[in-house]
């Protein structure tokens, strides 16, 4: 063997040394049972961005089947899908047919191909399941503009003068308060016009039909029994029947879960419910787990202004409260949340493919794009990564710039790159690929990796209950709690060094910087820096 065959044995294994003593953990043990599905933390995969395996600018299916092996070196015990299904779109939120999958992305074999692999690294799928509208280039909508009897109930039809007299009359409210979501069909203004909450080519189902209500409780059989998929994120759900028939949404998806649960009893319903706590609690009823928009706004608020802050989320909009930390709202919204479903699942996260690049509204700084990551990671909840975060990829809208390519190695050497868009804002200048930042112990990756196998092994990271501890607006304190074990987290969020008083708390579980001690029942936390307690 080689002399310098050995030297790399040697370096990678200091690596790995390094690695292990910059993070001090002492959860060292095997990951626990309380971290599988669904405590898992889940990866969310834009398949067109991800991995392309054919060389056609776009990732597909093979192209994730490939990558399996990274998923589970990252630590994440499920993936979320955007949708997969026929669309005329890129982004595919318009479906012309709910079973089958787009030939872009590959054959129904390739991707039961990755569900099998996935299912076997222990790695849960759930997929994108729209079911608000559908495509304007259905089957379904083309018959059913067609006053086809069989298939004319499954959209909402209205006459014009009637809707126009209506709104006129504010005797609509909510969602349906604006005469722009009501469309002429093929622009025949003398026709019933077809409901289009989102735009024209998007023509809304009509739920008052139990027709097509049993259509669509059949597609949810086809994708987990058929399929085999572990469940469906819910989109728009809150868009199902107009704001002022909120309680229909309610009662919808109490009997949607109860269908799908007669096909897989552990069937995982997330709903994607855009709106202020009070408004969205209700929906966990009839869905285990809701986005928790808040506190993706509340991180990055408290960050950028390095003081503790919550915020109120309404659809694209939002609400500083100086008065309540990032903490407390957490705690308040999450109690508002179990008020309606005890068991309710907080799915936590950063940023999502709709929304602005935690990244880029971190102005790319390195401390709080980590921080940002250890917040969410330490918190209770099911945590969701968008991909490309443990990056720190960026991106700001429109929508294709925050969707851009995954970056798996220099661009020279990336035949898995999607090119089916000029990446903007995350190119090799920009943010460094997967191929360098795994060998840095110091890269966001890393860090990102670190601080989900650290949860992974902890009870009380992954399953604890959250209590307040509250030191100064810019540290972020809280301690987690389970069966008698406590632990006290901070981070501190300001560009100062701060001391504070550890009491009982004797020992350093975690440190994200190696100057972090106890002295004197005293901490020293630098600026930028995370410490849990024991």
């Amino acid at each position: 063997m080689k002399i310098s065959h050995y030297l790399f044995i040697f370096l990678f294994a200091l690596f790995l040394f390094s690695c292990s003593q910059k993070a001090e953990q002492v959860f060292e043990k095997a990951p626990t049972t309380s971290s599988k599905w669904p405590n898992a933390v889940t990866y969310e995969i834009f398949v067109q961005s991800f991995n392309d395996s054919n060389g056609d600018g776009i990732g597909d299916f093979k192209g994730m089947t490939d990558k399996v092996e990274y998923l589970q070196e990252l630590g994440v015990g499920a993936v979320w899908l955007m949708p997969i299904m026929p669309s005329p779109s890129y982004h595919k939120y318009d479906v012309t047919n709910y079973r089958d999958v787009h030939s872009d992305y590959g054959t129904m074999d390739d991707f039961k191909t990755f569900v099998r692999k996935a299912h076997e690294a222990n790695i849960k799928v759930v997929i994108d399941l729209v079911i608000n509208h559908s495509s304007a280039e259905h089957t379904w909508f083309l018959k059913s503009k067609a006053n086809d009897p069989d298939y004319r109930e499954y959209y909402v039809w209205a006459d014009k003068d009637s809707v126009a007299e209506q709104i006129s009359k504010k005797s609509i409210t909510g969602d349906s308060d604006n005469i722009r979501q009501w469309h002429a069909p093929d622009g025949d203004i003398t026709a019933e016009h077809y409901y289009g909450f989102f735009w024209g080519g998007m023509p809304d189902l009509n739920f008052d039909s139990d027709k097509l209500r049993a259509e669509i409780y059949d597609i949810g059989r086809f994708w987990l029994d058929d399929v085999g998929v572990d469940g469906f994120r819910l989109d728009a759900a809150k868009h199902i029947f107009p704001d002022e028939r909120a309680a229909d949404n309610h009662a919808f998806w109490i009997d949607f879960k109860e269908e799908m649960q007669k096909i897989k009893p552990d069937v995982y319903l997330i709903g994607e419910v855009w709106a202020s706590t009070d408004i969205s609690s209700p929906y966990t009823k009839g869905l285990q787990a809701l986005f928790n928009f808040d506190l993706a706004f509340s991180i990055i608020e408290s960050l950028n202004s390095e003081k503790s802050k919550s915020t109120i989320v309404s659809g694209p909009s939002w609400k500083v409260l100086d008065s309540v930390s990032l903490v407390s709202g957490f705690i308040k919204n999450q109690n508002a949340f179990k008020s309606y479903n005890p068991d309710f699942i907080n799915a936590t996260f950063l940023s999502n493919h709709d929304q602005n690049r935690v990244a880029s509204m971190l102005n790319n700084d390195q401390d709080k794009i980590k921080l940002a990551a250890s917040i969410l990671l330490t918190l209770p909840g099911a945590p969701y990564l968008y991909y490309g975060e443990e990056l720190g990829m960026l991106g700001m809208k429109p929508d294709e710039q925050i969707r851009e390519p995954f970056l798996w190695t220099a661009i020279e050497k990336d035949k898995g790159r999607a090119t089916w868009v000029e990446s903007k804002y995350s190119t090799d200048d920009s943010i460094g690929p997967l191929s360098i930042q795994s060998g840095n112990p110091e890269s966001i990756f890393n860090h990102y990796k670190t601080l989900i196998n650290l949860r992974k092994a902890s009870d009380v990271l992954t399953l604890g209950d959250i209590k307040e501890m509250p030191v100064s607006a810019g540290i972020v304190s809280f301690t987690r709690g389970l069966g008698g074990n406590d632990v006290w987290i901070l981070h501190n969020i300001s560009s100062e060094s701060a001391q504070v008083d550890v009491g009982t708390f004797k020992s350093i579980i975690y440190k994200s910087v190696k100057e972090v001690e106890i002295a004197d029942s005293q901490v020293q936390l630098p600026a930028y820096s995370s410490v849990i307690l024991e």
